[in-house]
């Protein structure tokens, strides 16, 4: 490795441990992002959940697992599981919007100012 190179690769790992100047920009984005990031990880879990709860609820209907397991008869019970789980499903959309609509309030002012600032400049 020749003298340029080592010395390249002393300023890329150097520029990973040196603090970075954070601009405006850099700012409104982490913003937007401590906004949408609790709606999204609710979202993605509580929608996991239900696609868990519904895919129980199918494999009892649909497979013989309950005779493997000496359940008895589960195709009642599997079909109301199945439900539940679509019921989780759908309204999980509603309960994002529900709180991305609150975090876009509580954060709205400082982000419409960040960005006029951003853009008058």
């Amino acid at each position: 490795m020749n003298k340029n190179d080592q010395q390249f690769t002393a300023q890329k790992i150097r520029a990973q441990y040196t603090k970075a100047s954070t601009t405006e920009l850099d700012e409104l984005k982490n913003l937007d992002a401590k906004v949408k990031r609790p709606a999204n990880v609710f979202a993605y879990t509580f929608g996991s959940i239900g696609a868990l709860i519904m895919g129980s609820g199918m494999s009892l209907v649909m497979t013989d697992i309950d005779f493997i397991l000496g359940l008895g008869e589960m195709t009642i019970p599997g079909i109301v599981i199945g439900i539940i789980g679509m019921a989780v499903a759908i309204i999980n959309y509603p309960i994002y919007n529900t709180i991305l609509k609150k975090r876009k309030e509580k954060y709205s002012e400082q982000i419409l100012s960040l960005s006029d600032k951003i853009m008058n400049k």
